[in-house]
């Protein structure tokens, strides 16, 4: 299939090589001596996370949308864990401008033969954070769950993006970390789906077999 157009999430997929904002969250915590079972972690992530949608205002970048993050989960994390949510933060942030630093170069080879976007379930402030590390021209469309008013793996979500890119859902190739958002929503549309997953969950089963995976977002000009 000849492709026109290559959908993208943002967390975990252009920020980073396949881990999740919770996945990295729950390690930099734990090296930080905040040590809690996932099971524990996980409801406290969750609802830090759900509290900023649609909360942020939208010209919010990502280091002050990061800091946020890191200090109200911090604070659901118990007395411990406010003082390391500042160097968890600066950990993060740094990491993801690393990543989005080395992915830049891929994304420009990229769009000089494919119509690109993005599409995140996000606080509503996407574009501003884009804007913010210098990718925001390098996409023709970036969907924001908050801003459009539903969350992947809804179909309404993948229609505004490739809707916006005037193409149809077959021309299309989606990218993402996450199996039940991404893979599913992608595969549930009929689109094209590649997996970015980190190496240490390639023993991970995709969730289509024969799903192409990836472990960098430059290991996806070799599928293409």
């Amino acid at each position: 299939m000849s492709y026109r157009g290559i959908l993208f999430d943002f967390g975990g997929t252009l920020d980073a090589d396949g881990l999740t904002w919770k996945d990295r969250f729950f390690r930099l915590f734990r090296e930080e001596g905040v040590s809690l079972a996932p099971a524990a972690f996980d409801p406290h992530f969750y609802a830090a996370d759900d509290g900023l949608v649609g909360t942020l205002p939208e010209t919010l970048g990502l280091r002050d949308s990061v800091d946020r993050l890191a200090r109200d989960l911090a604070a659901r994390l118990g007395p411990g864990a406010e003082r390391a949510g500042e160097r968890v933060a600066a950990r993060f942030l740094d990491d993801a401008l690393a990543r989005l630093d080395a992915n830049r170069a891929v994304l420009g080879r990229l769009r000089e033969r494919y119509r690109l976007g993005v599409v995140s379930n996000f606080y509503g402030n996407l574009e501003a954070v884009c804007d913010d590390v210098g990718i925001r021209p390098l996409f023709d469309v970036i969907v924001d769950s908050a801003r459009v008013g539903c969350t992947k793996p809804d179909a309404r979500i993948f229609r505004c993006a490739v809707d916006a890119l005037g193409l149809t859902f077959p021309q299309v190739m989606f990218v993402g970390d996450s199996p039940t958002r991404d893979m599913a929503g992608a595969r549930a549309v009929g689109m094209a789906h590649v997996w970015l997953v980190d190496a240490d969950g390639s023993a991970r089963t995709p969730c289509c077999a024969g799903d192409r995976v990836i472990h960098t977002l430059k290991d996806l000009e070799g599928v293409l």
